[in-house]
């Protein structure tokens, strides 16, 4: 769809201009759910410290610290992406700089207050499970890497005591809640990442959906649901290069509703309409599986019949015009009685679809100079 279609009435400039502004909003909006994500993690994180502070593992004032780092990431964050910064870059999540920093304020925490690194080396899953979210697979094994080589230097380069709090039963407790917390989040983090998938699914299907949609309607006429002209004259010369190598008979038929203009005029255009789809579908429903049936112009129909000889093709659609003629077309309008004619013609060796064409608009103008309602084969 282009721009100008999607935003009608305004110039392609402006349409596009509007596209850009909607996706930009579309990823800001995205984009506050996972900085609300990171922040809701932080404070989970500060009030767990807070309890740890309580039951004297920690100073009370590693718990203002910490919660300023959380308060100057998360809200430079958001200020920058409602600024648009983020937009600025291909990857408008900043995966790597974003794991980078909050994983440099884990492990420095760690560094700095080893009795509670339980916890900060706990929400280094919540960081990386919230990267994953977003991140490409080079991303991810890039953090990785990075994150391995920090804990290395951390553990090996280091004599710092990391610790996991179980001394009172106060430090149990703040324990088994940053146990069980960290767990839950990334538990709901994967059921984010689930609902975004399912969610991009969806999408995904309905594009499909919507393509396979717009393919039908390119093949078939919108007012009789047959196949368009420029469909059914692909057909035509797919089915002669068939017939040509098989060597099997391949018959086609023009087909023309009689005084059709009459109709419209006499029982006006929407009558007329309803007559053209009434005709379509009663033509479609006495055809064989492999016959092909398309709308080649206003009232004139082509009718394509692969393994047919003229007899038989002839045979056929003679059946067919005694069956629209024998329809009860007065329920569309007391008096109305609808027929065709149709000229048959079978395709010879080496033919084009031009000139076989022509000899069955040949045969159909021989059918109405005999009087119309009848069918002639050429």
């Amino acid at each position: 769809m282009t721009a100008t279609a999607a935003f009608p009435g305004i110039s392609p400039a402006s349409a596009d201009s509007a596209k850009t502004l909607a996706m930009r909003a579309k990823r800001m909006k995205q984009r506050r759910q996972m900085f609300d994500l990171v922040a809701v993690s932080y404070l989970i994180d500060t009030l767990l410290l807070l309890i740890y502070a309580y039951a004297g593992t920690i100073s009370f004032g590693t718990v203002p610290a910490y919660f300023a780092c959380a308060l100057v990431l998360t809200g430079g964050n958001i200020l920058l992406s409602e600024a648009g910064f983020h937009d600025r870059f291909k990857d408008h999540y900043l995966v790597v700089p974003t794991v980078a920093v909050n994983m440099a304020v884990m492990l420095g925490f760690s560094f700095w207050v080893p009795q509670a690194a339980f916890l900060f080396l706990g929400s280094l899953f919540i960081v990386f499970s919230l990267a994953s979210v977003r991140a490409s697979p080079g991303q991810s094994l890039l953090c990785w890497g990075a994150m391995t080589a920090a804990l290395a230097g951390l553990f090996l380069f280091t004599d710092r005591p990391f610790a996991m709090p179980h001394g009172s039963i106060s430090e149990r407790l703040a324990t088994l809640l940053v146990l069980v917390l960290t767990i839950g989040r990334c538990i709901f983090i994967g059921m984010y990442s689930s609902k975004l998938r399912e969610t991009l699914y969806k999408r995904g299907a309905e594009l499909r959906d919507a393509y396979q949609r717009i393919e039908e309607l390119a093949e078939l006429d919108e007012l009789t649901g047959t196949f368009n002209r420029r469909c059914i004259m692909r057909m035509l010369n797919e089915e002669i290069d068939r017939a040509e190598r098989s060597g099997a008979p391949l018959s086609l038929a023009l087909i023309d509703l009689d005084w059709f203009k009459r109709i419209n005029d006499g029982f006006g255009h929407p009558i007329g309409d309803e007559v053209l789809r009434t005709f379509a579908i009663t033509i479609f429903a006495n055809i064989r599986s492999f016959d092909r049936f398309g709308r080649y112009g206003g009232e004139e129909f082509l009718l394509l019949l692969p393994n047919t000889a003229s007899e038989e093709a002839e045979a056929m659609l003679e059946r067919l015009r005694e069956i629209v003629a024998e329809l009860d077309w007065t329920a569309f309008s007391s008096g109305m009685k609808v027929t065709l004619s149709a000229g048959v013609a079978t395709t010879a060796t080496a033919e084009s679809a031009d000139t076989v064409l022509t000899r069955a608009d040949s045969a159909l103008y021989t059918a109405k100079e005999m009087g119309r309602n009848r069918i002639f084969a050429i």
